[in-house]
């Protein structure tokens, strides 16, 4: 049987405060450095198809409106995030591009979907953060219909991925109310490093033909961003705004410092190391 770890705080009021506010403003950097992996979770999506989707996490809705304009007026597209400054931004930006998609405000782990009601179901590194991995996929898989597809990017492991932990490494030791990352197997990042056990929460969830392959994706955003990459994102960007500005400016310098190595040609460039987990419901 599948873990179902219990997540150790409120990670909802997370994403609907602070954590939430500082996606919305690093928007356009995070479209910018993970957009081009929209390609693979639409892949199998043909243009102009008349496809019902479903985006699991969707955040501000970069790839939420990516399928809206694959899909144009024939299909039907719904993001879901239980953030709701996110999902408000989303809106707004489906309402600036006119584009034909909607969002729901709300924990996909408990939502009341209607039975059968999306042919595909897609996710970008939102699906790590259900605090119990096999009701959310559950739920997700009662959403879905006959022979649907089943298509997320996550995260491998904090190991295969230095850069995500290259800030709190050097500079954490600034800010002690730095919060702990997830324990492995629950909530958090790298929730889903273990192939195993992302096989065995999709299995026991009730899906079938489970494919769980390794993918490297070369990501780079310019280095002008880096000191509010720094601030707004990942644990650091949680708790930074409780400091001083002394310290504030001590943080960013530690940890600009540390990400060096990464820095070329005037941008900052990482390997993103992923699964690309398919199955069919």
């Amino acid at each position: 049987m599948a873990d179902t770890p219990t997540r150790p705080r409120d990670l909802n009021l997370d994403w609907g405060g602070v954590g939430g506010r500082n996606w919305v403003e690093a928007q356009d950097l995070l479209d910018q450095t993970f957009g081009h992996l929209e390609e693979h979770l639409i892949a199998t999506l043909a243009s102009g198809a008349q496809a019902r989707v479903l985006d699991v996490g969707c955040g501000t809705g970069g790839t939420t409106l990516a399928v809206a304009r694959r899909l144009g007026v024939r299909g039907t597209c719904v993001g879901i995030d239980v953030s709701d400054p996110m999902v408000t931004a989303a809106r707004a930006r489906a309402e600036k591009h006119g584009a034909a998609a909607d969002f729901i405000q709300a924990d996909a782990q408990a939502h009341d979907f209607a039975p059968d009601s999306f042919d595909l179901i897609i996710s970008r590194f939102g699906v790590m953060f259900f605090d119990d991995f096999v009701r959310a996929f559950t739920n997700l898989r009662r959403a879905a219909a006959k022979g649907a597809e089943l298509r997320i990017i996550a995260w491998r492991s904090a190991r295969e991925n230095p850069f995500m932990t290259t800030a709190e490494q050097a500079a954490g030791h600034l800010l002690p109310n730095l919060p702990p990352r997830g324990q492995p197997g629950g909530p958090g990042q790298f929730a889903f490093a273990d192939h195993g056990h992302v096989h065995g929460i999709l299995e026991e969830s009730g899906w079938s033909g489970i494919d769980i392959r390794p993918m490297d994706f070369s990501c780079a955003f310019p280095e002008s961003d880096l000191a509010r990459y720094i601030s707004l994102l990942g644990p650091i960007g949680r708790v930074l705004h409780e400091a001083d500005e002394a310290t504030r400016a001590q943080v960013i310098e530690v940890a600009s410092a540390a990400f060096q190595p990464y820095v070329d040609s005037a941008h900052v460039r990482f390997t993103a190391a992923c699964w690309l987990i398919t199955a069919r419901a």
